[in-house]
């Protein structure tokens, strides 16, 4: 529930149902049922897209799988008591036929967006919140993958006063568990460039989507990408990690909470965002050497642990560069590889590997350039709650929060913390890949996050 005004809504999305004992109904009946129970029932539900199978040519077939979804698997729900808001996918408008049968089983929903998307882009505004509802495939644009930003921006501009912006569409911006590809994974790259710059220069709060099976969360330029595809497509990707789930959401002057709930209503994942820290000149501060694990707290079963770390250098010499520099190295023992290395790599991208499992190889991400040539500042973030998307980057206090580049599908709650810290080399003593070529502080702070 919202912590003082504001609003509470759940988003799920990818039922691909409508085909009476077609496997798929039976999975989206066991999330209905989770939303059925909840006590108070959501104000509004947003579902980004993919509630039928469709993908057919026959129109009168695809007309058949919408009234079955909406008469029969949705049947208990009180459409007129809790509005629910729809966007287009890749399964319900695939070609122009379907988009003009959308439009039909849609004519409820606000016919305000561009010329010629009547129904398929729209936006609502109630009160001091904002939702724009945008179609990531018009035919118009070239079909799957592309998104109109023109009137994206008009439409943001005219609602600047608006205290909550949220944008909801079927494609990521940003690959969710290394399923990746312009187009038909994410929104294609150029196209989602000019997108997110939209969204991060009228400050809005979020964008939801769905479309790979899974459950994701990441930030990129203090813009959240919250992906929920759980609403009832049997399989998964990854299988065997992702699960059927509902995104329960509050959002209020102190910002976005979720919690994502599974088909028993277990709360699986959850985050508060923004990540509210106190500020760096606060943080604890470390010299280059060996340092036992200063973390020493372990979070419950509602909290995460989000550790934070700022490295500073200072040009000392004007020595060589070395391809591969360490920042920090946490590791156990002198048999394995670390758990955490952060340093600088070959092309001087900053670099994050994790070795949480012994055996196992390392998963990486990748962040920005850094210039070994001048002094730099940059801070990281490794928050417990919010999976691959929460090993993020800032350059200082003042700057938003950016998930690193990466192809995981787990983040930072592997994690222990191990029992040593490594700063400026690795975990075999002073020679192994060594932070030469500047003088190195790291600043730490950890603390505890619930919902």
């Amino acid at each position: 529930m919202p912590r003082d005004n504001g609003y509470q809504f759940v988003v799920y999305a990818d039922s691909c149902s409508g085909i009476a004992g077609f496997l798929h109904e039976s999975t989206f009946a066991s999330v209905n049922a989770v939303i059925q129970q909840l006590d108070p029932q959501p104000e509004f539900i947003c579902f980004p897209g993919d509630e039928i199978r469709g993908l057919v040519a026959d129109e009168g077939a695809l007309r058949d799988q919408w009234r079955y979804w909406f008469e029969h698997e949705m049947a208990l729900h009180d459409f007129q008591a809790i509005p629910v808001y729809h966007t287009t996918a890749n399964h319900t408008t695939y070609d122009e036929a379907s988009e003009a049968i959308y439009r039909e089983v849609m004519c409820h929903l606000p016919q305000n967006g561009p010329s010629g998307q009547e129904s398929l882009t729209y936006f609502v505004r109630n009160g001091d919140l904002l939702m724009i509802f945008v179609n990531t495939l018009w035919s118009g644009l070239g079909g799957e993958g592309t998104v109109e930003t023109t009137w994206l921006d008009e439409t943001l501009k005219a609602h600047a006063d608006a205290r909550f912006k949220f944008v909801f569409g079927h494609h990521p911006v940003f690959p969710v568990n290394g399923f990746s590809g312009s187009y038909q994974r994410e929104i294609e790259h150029e196209n989602g460039k000019i997108f997110w710059d939209v969204l991060v220069s009228h400050k809005v709060n979020a964008y939801f989507c769905s479309h790979i099976l899974a459950f994701d969360v990441q930030v990129h330029q203090g813009v959240l990408q919250v992906l929920t595809a759980g609403a009832g497509t049997a399989h998964r990707m990854p299988e065997g990690v992702e699960y059927l789930h509902c995104v329960q959401a509050a959002v209020d002057s102190q910002g976005l909470r979720y919690q994502v709930l599974d088909t028993d209503g277990e709360i699986r994942e959850w985050l508060s965002w923004p990540l509210v820290l106190p500020s760096s000149s606060e943080w604890s501060s470390l010299d280059q050497g060996v340092f036992p694990n200063p973390i020493n707290c372990k979070p419950e079963k509602d909290e995460a642990l989000v550790v934070v770390l700022e490295f500073i250098g200072t040009v000392f010499a004007q020595a060589e560069i070395q391809p591969t520099q360490t920042l920090l190295t946490v590791w156990e023992d002198q048999q394995n590889l670390p758990q955490l290395w952060i340093g600088v790599g070959y092309d001087q991208k900053f670099v994050v590997k994790m070795s949480p499992s012994v055996g196992r190889s390392p998963h990486m991400w990748i962040g920005p350039y850094i210039d070994l040539s001048k002094p730099f500042r940059i801070q990281v973030a490794l928050h417990g709650g919010m999976g691959a998307g929460g090993i993020m980057w800032r350059w200082d206090d003042q700057s938003p929060w950016t998930s690193l580049d990466g192809i995981s599908y787990w983040g930072a709650e592997r994690l222990n913390w191990g029992k040593y810290w490594s700063i400026g080399h690795g975990q075999r003593g002073s020679a192994d890949t060594p932070f030469t070529s500047h003088n190195l502080n790291l600043k730490w702070h950890m603390q505890l996050s619930s919902l």
